[in-house]
């Protein structure tokens, strides 16, 4: 198996601190698009509806501690469940920056939400990075990972396109930029893109908790 050059602990952090600033920043600009890009009406999802979809069922992976995750796991929550990597230079802080800023805005109801990350670098993203990675955006968020294997099955079960791109000595990853919504239920229910805004994500994961409610 090919080696990767492992980066030194102070320049991850300074890693991460970069991309939490360009994701917040690149967050804070997502409003600006026009409303005319929203993909429902008032009367449905502002994402994709995905409802009655018959792939995106679960996972079977690892979460940053070593402990196997299935949805079952967050049976009862909304789940936000994005595929990336830590090394990702923009698009993935921009969305967990925007993920934050979403729990930011439920409020009290961010209880019943969970963000999960599913790395599409594994050799790389070692469980001490992914926590360190997710707790710079919020605490609550939970990294998922696994052997190549895994990933890719995942992937598969998602319809979610990774591929690795060299750069120089290393390489990149391009990867599909879908946030999968998940009612309380653990139905998969919506896709929201990434060009949609903040307000859009808030609006369809407050949908779908109220729906739990009736």
């Amino acid at each position: 198996m090919p080696r990767f050059p492992l980066i030194p602990f102070p320049a991850r952090v300074s890693l991460v601190r970069r991309q939490v600033f360009a994701g917040l920043l690149a967050a804070a600009a997502l409003p600006l698009l026009s409303a005319c890009d929203r993909l429902g009406g008032d009367e449905g999802f502002r994402g994709i509806d995905l409802t009655g979809a018959a792939y995106a069922q679960g996972f079977s992976l690892t979460d940053f501690h070593g402990r196997s995750r299935t949805l079952a796991d967050y049976r009862g929550q909304v789940v936000m469940l994005y595929f990336g990597f830590v090394q990702c230079p923009d698009v993935c802080p921009t969305a967990l920056a925007r993920a934050s800023a979403v729990m930011q805005q439920l409020g009290t109801d961010a209880g019943r939400v969970r963000l999960l990350f599913v790395t599409v670098d594994p050799e790389r993203d070692t469980p001490e990075l992914l926590r360190e990675y997710m707790a710079a955006f919020d605490p609550r968020f939970v990294a998922l990972t696994g052997n190549p294997e895994q990933i890719q099955a995942t992937a598969d079960t998602f319809r979610v396109h990774f591929k690795k791109v060299p750069t120089g000595g290393s390489y990149t990853v391009d990867h599909t930029a879908l946030t999968y919504l998940f009612d309380p239920a653990g139905r998969i229910r919506v896709a929201l893109r990434h060009e949609q805004t903040v307000d859009d994500y808030v609006a369809d994961v407050r949908r779908l908790l109220a729906e739990s409610t009736l």
